[in-house]
């Protein structure tokens, strides 16, 4: 659903594949049945539809389908909708393509990204499973103990750890447990 221009870009990007574009939504459905795509890049508004409607249908009827929204604008009640309609990541047309295929990658691997100083206005800016792991931080867990106790890789779980610090915005695991107490995120 992204525009021709920035289609032609991410195709230029490693590891990334575009099967489509399209610019009506009324295909939309049936190019998700036909493509089966594990990200789909969808602009919040488009000619007579809502980019953040449609990302509700898709994450309802489509739940390994990740969305991405592509807006023009960063307001606030734009990330939060996007943010509440399940979508992965709010990226701005103004951010970099490199920043686009980043949100793209990280979506396909279960991480959301929004604008971080938007965040601390939603509930819980974390998922559940980085809630989870973050828990098992402030118990001094290492990376290997938290991917024994949930039975995932290390990998995914550095992945995770990651996502948490940029999501609260702080530099190592002490700071990421201090940030979460400050917000209600962890209760001692």
């Amino acid at each position: 659903m992204a525009g021709l221009y920035t289609t032609i870009l991410l195709e230029n990007e490693d590891a990334l594949e575009v099967v489509n574009t399209i610019c009506h939504p009324d295909r939309l459905e049936e190019e998700i049945i036909k493509h089966k795509p594990d990200v789909i890049v969808m602009d919040i508004r488009m000619k007579s539809d809502n980019g953040i409607e449609w990302t509700k249908k898709i994450v309802e009827k489509y739940p390994t389908c990740k969305v991405v929204i592509l807006s023009g604008y960063a307001y606030d009640e734009y990330i939060r909708a996007a943010y509440e309609a399940g979508a992965y990541a709010f990226v701005t047309k103004e951010n970099s393509v490199f920043e686009l295929a980043n949100a793209i990658r990280q979506s396909h691997l279960g991480i959301k990204s929004f604008p971080m100083n938007r965040l601390s206005d939603y509930n819980t800016p974390l998922t559940k499973i980085e809630l989870k792991i973050l828990q098992f931080i402030s118990e001094d867990r290492t990376n290997a103990e938290i991917s024994e106790l949930l039975n995932i890789s290390k990998r995914t779980v550095e992945h995770h750890v990651s996502s948490i610090l940029r999501k609260l915005d702080v530099d190592s695991r002490v700071g990421a447990v201090v940030k979460a107490i400050k917000l209600g995120l962890l209760d001692f």
